[in-house]
């Protein structure tokens, strides 16, 4: 099947932003890009109302945030993570210093739910009642997520809690 006009450059135009958007998501590279998928097959089946007066990409954020936030509400994610690789894996000397990979493992180790709400309010920029009308429930619902979110990052043995105290030194 050929892709219709303008979407080809869409997904070679958009698609890192929108790994990025998912990792964030997801708290995981690799679900982020199959989130990223998932909402690129829905965006296509939708491309012709969206294209070429609409926004496409506005529509892949918000099939993925949606699709984030039912996550959140599973029981069961199929993937056991673990701390211990099976396979060795060389050290990288500079891991210490990365913040990237401090602030993604603190994301990561928040319920789904919470950590949607905290990319869309603090990297997406939307306020909370935005946020509210995206994932369908009440601004009160954002607010004590994100409430608990924030206090699980600043918890003192958190994953984020050695940078929080070089920060303050």
């Amino acid at each position: 099947m050929n892709a219709p006009d303008g979407f080809a450059e869409f997904v070679h135009g958009r698609y890192a932003a929108l790994v990025r958007h998912g990792t964030l998501l997801t708290g995981d590279h690799g679900h982020g890009e199959d989130l990223v998928q998932e909402a690129l097959v829905k965006t296509l089946r939708a491309w012709s109302r969206l294209h070429p007066g609409g926004d496409p990409d506005a529509y892949t954020r918000r099939v993925m945030v949606r699709a984030a936030w039912r996550a959140g509400r599973r029981l069961w994610h199929r993937e056991v993570p673990t701390d211990v690789l099976p396979e060795g894996t060389g050290g990288d000397p500079y891991e210490p210093q990365d913040t990237a990979r401090l602030v993604l493992g603190a994301l990561r180790a928040l319920p789904a739910q919470q950590r949607v709400v905290l990319v869309l309010r603090y990297w997406a920029g939307l306020s909370e009642l935005e946020i509210a009308t995206m994932l369908g429930c009440s601004a009160g619902t954002v607010k004590s997520r994100a409430s608990r979110a924030i206090a699980a990052l600043r918890q003192a043995d958190g994953p984020l809690a050695e940078e929080f105290e070089r920060v303050r030194a």
